[in-house]
C-alpha cells in the first residue's frame, strides 16, 4: 500500500502533494514501483498544533486525486484514509474499494452504516486515546500493551460485525505510533504475529515513524524523516516475516524489494 498524503501538515510529506496533479503523478509512480493499493488521505492525524481540517476541505483534497488516479488507471485499487462517513461515501461512489479508518469506525457514528451498505474493505486501526492526548497517556508495560491492542481490536471488530459489516470486509491495524510511546512500538512489532490469533488479515504501518527516528538518533538528535528509510525497511521485513498481509509505506520500490526477499525466506522455511 503506497501512501499519498494530500495534506499541508502530515508528519512525513506534508505540503509536498497538495497540488492534485502532483499527487496523481506521485500515485501513478507508486503504482509503477509495484504498489498494489494506493491510500489517499486528506487530513493529518499527527499530534501537535495544526489547522483543523473541515469535512469539505478533506473532500476537496482527496476527490480530485482519487478521480484522477481512477481515470488514468481504471484497474488501480484505491483506499481512502478517513474517519468521516461523508468522505468515505463520496470516495466509494468514485469507485474506491477500501476505507482506512484510524478510529475503527468510532469517531463518526454513520461510518458503520456506510461500510455496511456499500461493502468496501475496511481497515480498523488501534489507537490509544486521541492525538492531542498521546504525550500524556500513562505508559503501559510491554507485556500488557499487546493484550490491550488485541482486546480492543476484538471489541471494535465485534462492534463492526454487530452493525452488519461482513467479516470478510475487515482488516486490522495495530496502530504503530498511534498512542504508543517510542519504546512501546518494539514489543508490539516483536509480537506482531500474535495479532493473527484474532482471525483477520493484518496490516503494518510503520513507515518513517518517529520511533524509528529515535532509534536511529545520532549526536542527540532523532534521525529526520528523510533518513528513516533503512529503519523502515527493517520494520517492514520484521512484519512480513511474521505474516503481515499488507504493509503501508511511503517508499514503495524499496519496500517491494524488501518484501520479495522476506517472501523468499518464508518460502524456504
Amino acid at each position: 500500500m503506497g501512501i499519498v498524503n494530500v495534506t499541508p501538515d502530515s508528519f512525513s510529506d506534508g505540503g509536498q502533494l497538495t497540488d492534485p496533479r502532483t499527487a496523481i503523478s506521485h500515485a501513478l509512480a507508486l503504482l509503477d514501483d509495484g504498489a498494489d493499493i494506493i491510500d489517499v488521505g486528506g487530513e493529518s492525524t499527527r499530534p501537535g498544533k495544526k489547522e483543523k481540517t473541515t469535512a469539505q476541505q478533506e473532500l476537496d483534497r482527496v476527490m480530485p486525486v482519487i478521480e484522477g488516479i481512477r481515470k488514468a488507471r481504471p484497474d488501480a485499487i484505491i483506499s481512502v484514509d478517513t474517519y468521516r462517513s461523508g468522505t468515505a461515501l463520496a470516495a466509494i461512489e468514485a469507485c474506491v474499494e477500501i476505507v482506512n479508518d484510524v478510529s475503527a469506525l468510532r469517531w463518526d457514528t454513520a461510518m458503520s452504516l456506510v461500510v455496511m451498505e456499500q461493502r468496501p474493505g475496511v481497515i480498523l486501526m488501534h489507537m490509544r486515546g486521541e492525538p492531542e492526548e498521546w504525550r500524556t497517556l500513562p505508559r503501559i508495560p510491554a507485556e500488557e500493551l499487546l493484550l490491550v491492542v488485541k482486546s480492543q481490536l476484538v471489541e471494535w471488530a465485534d462492534d463492526a460485525l454487530g452493525s452488519g459489516v461482513n467479516r470478510d470486509q475487515i482488516v486490522l491495524d495495530p496502530g504503530f505510533g498511534f498512542g504508543k510511546n517510542f519504546n512501546e512500538n518494539y514489543p508490539l512489532l516483536a509480537h506482531f504475529h500474535e495479532v493473527h490469533s484474532l482471525g483477520l488479515p493484518v496490516i503494518c504501518g510503520t513507515s518513517r515513524k518517529s520511533f524509528i527516528g529515535r532509534t536511529l538518533a545520532s549526536d542527540g538528535k532523532d534521525a529526520g524523516v528523510s533518513e528513516r528509510l533503512n529503519g523502515t525497511l527493517a520494520t517492514v521485513v520484521a512484519s512480513a516475516l511474521q505474516g503481515a498481509h499488507i504493509v503501508r509505506v511511503h517508499d514503495v520500490k524499496a519496500a517491494v524489494q524488501a518484501c520479495r526477499v522476506a517472501d523468499a525466506i518464508l518460502a524456504a522455511s
